[in-house]
């Protein structure tokens, strides 16, 4: 456990100039409807004392291993999906990675907490050197803190949102490697375009630090071809604007899962993650956020047969690889419904039980 990050020993710059900053906190475009009435403490207590089995698989999920070999000769706009919101993509001949997460478990204790469904397709020693990491906002499952220390010796600069790069300097990564952006801001690095994008969610991770950072999506341009990365986020009327700036774009990257009826204002359902990708003038759809920790009451397999079962009616391009498995930005596949015998297989057992009693 990092005790001085639960504990909030965050020193944050001066961020009076940004249009998202209040005096202290950030804050999103829509403001967060008022709650009924203790939704916190019903939620809660469901989530610990009332969680359906099928949250979790009930086997090891199947994972296509990728080796130091097949990514020395990976060609242009290869990407793969390492699970969660975590893709490694190769942009312009340097390796990108999007919000890396190699912990057995998304929380601050090693003991407790949502546990990793797979291990990683690579670990990270076996990583190339990396152009960049890209990070969307400090939740757990977002920002791994042993992750990004092991990765700095391997990557040249990290690409955050206000705040963030400031925990990671607190966390030892050398402040020259760090760049920080405001909502339509960004950068270009080696003829890749990265611009922070407005995104309906919230920061934190320890006690007292909520929204003291900025969370974000990102567009990616590569002047070929171009990807939105969304983060975590609810659904709102940003997603048309950063369509109409930057669209169409030829790749989302989009967050389905550890969605409730309790909380859409952070966290989209697949009907929202389809629309959203539909604002942004996308073509290809590839769901993230899924298939890796149980955030949420929904089955493990939800995400992926709603999302299927949309894109089919509205007539979407939808890409399903199996983590670790390559896909082309350029040219995507469809990928296959990896995760259906092993849904199958635990349905049939699920009723056999409820049968039985």
């Amino acid at each position: 456990m990092n005790l001085s990050e639960l504990l909030n020993r965050l020193p944050l710059g001066d961020y009076s100039s940004s249009p998202q900053f209040t005096g202290r906190r950030f804050r999103n475009i829509t403001p967060r409807p008022a709650p009924s009435a203790q939704p916190g403490a019903k939620v809660m207590w469901d989530f610990l004392f009332n969680k359906p089995k099928n949250t979790e698989p009930a086997a090891p999920l199947p994972v296509r291993r990728i080796s130091t070999t097949e990514l020395d000769s990976a060609p242009e706009g290869s990407l793969y999906r390492l699970g969660h919101s975590t893709v490694l993509m190769k942009l312009r001949g340097g390796w990108w990675i999007t919000d890396p997460v190699f912990a057995e478990r998304a929380s601050p204790f090693s003991f407790a907490g949502p546990k990793r469904f797979h291990a990683p397709p690579i670990s990270i020693a076996e990583l190339p050197a990396l152009q960049g990491v890209l990070l969307s906002h400090d939740h757990y499952d977002h920002l791994d803190s042993h992750a990004v220390m092991q990765l700095e010796g391997k990557t040249q600069v990290f690409l955050c949102t206000l705040g963030v790069g400031d925990r990671l300097v607190s966390l030892g990564i050398p402040p020259e490697k760090v760049q920080q952006y405001d909502w339509w801001q960004g950068t270009e690095v080696n003829g890749v375009r990265f611009t922070a994008t407005p995104a309906q969610h919230f920061s934190g991770r320890g006690l007292g630090d909520g929204n003291r950072t900025l969370w974000a999506s990102w567009v990616i341009e590569t002047g070929e071809q171009r990807v939105f990365f969304s983060g975590d986020t609810g659904y709102f009327s940003g997603f048309a604007e950063i369509g109409k700036r930057f669209g169409p774009f030829d790749l989302t990257l989009m967050e389905t899962g550890a969605y409730n009826e309790s909380w859409p204002y952070v966290h989209m359902h697949p009907e929202q993650t389809v629309q959203a990708h539909v604002d942004l003038g996308g073509r290809w759809l590839l769901p993230i956020h899924n298939g890796t920790f149980d955030l949420s009451m929904h089955a493990w397999w939800d995400p992926f047969e709603r999302v299927v079962e949309l894109s089919q009616q509205r007539g979407i391009p939808l890409t399903t690889p199996m983590m670790g498995e390559r896909l082309n930005i350029a040219a995507p596949h469809t990928g296959s419904q990896w995760w259906q015998p092993l849904m199958h297989e635990q349905m049939v057992h699920d009723k056999a039980l409820r049968t039985a009693g």
